[in-house]
């Protein structure tokens, strides 16, 4: 992930380029797998062209667009940065049919309603905490009753969390935001690590999948 520079102690340096290149070639998200895990168990095997209408904020350059592509769901991709909509655009094993992308800021998303699911992974924290709470109601009323959230939060002990425009939540506070959701998956992980750019980082992180009530 992108770090601080020494001359910058209040906001958070985002060196996307770099991490599109680290991760270039991952998998889908576990979050994601277990989120479409459920949906499989719910229905019966069919044969309908389309599963779902999936939106995948923060989608990068596509990890987990086109896990969803590759499963027939519809997929609205959204990230802020154009070169992680143009390095998903490239991708030779995206089926384009169902995607549609867009280039939107948090501030300035507007999503569709009765969506099926909304798969945030690691982007959510990224969102300025002066408009965090507009954002997650935003993602709460698009999503249908019965329809699923995946994704991660940031913890009060992360290392990030001392960054100005870094949202963190203690684990009262992830469990008050999913007060209308059934919390299906909720790992908590507080420990040690590295970033994707190999650089030296606590971790605390709220992994996560719930239904919509």
């Amino acid at each position: 992930m992108p770090s601080l520079s020494d001359n910058d102690t209040s906001h958070f340096q985002h060196r996307w380029s770099n991490y599109y290149e680290a991760v270039e070639g991952r998998p889908p998200r576990e979050t994601l797998l277990t989120a479409l895990k459920l949906f499989d168990a719910e229905r019966p095997r069919n044969k309908r062209a389309i599963i779902g209408n999936a939106v995948d904020l923060g989608c990068g350059d596509g990890r987990d667009t086109v896990e969803l592509l590759r499963r027939n769901w519809r997929v609205l991709a959204i990230d802020g940065e154009p070169e992680a909509i143009a390095r998903l655009s490239k991708r030779p094993d995206i089926n384009r049919t169902y995607l549609e992308t867009r280039v939107q800021k948090f501030e300035d998303i507007a999503l569709p309603p009765d969506v099926d699911l909304i798969n945030a992974s690691f982007c959510l924290p990224f969102c300025s905490p002066s408009y965090f709470s507009e954002l997650w109601e935003e993602i709460v009323v698009a999503l249908r009753p019965g329809g699923r959230f995946c994704g991660h939060l940031f913890g009060d002990h992360d290392s990030w969390a001392t960054y100005s425009d870094i949202t963190c939540h203690t684990r009262s506070q992830v469990e008050a935001l999913f007060h209308p959701f059934d919390i299906e998956r909720l790992d908590e992980e507080d420990h040690p690590g590295k970033t994707a750019l190999g650089e030296e980082k606590h971790w605390h992180l709220f992994n996560m999948v719930a239904c919509k009530r």
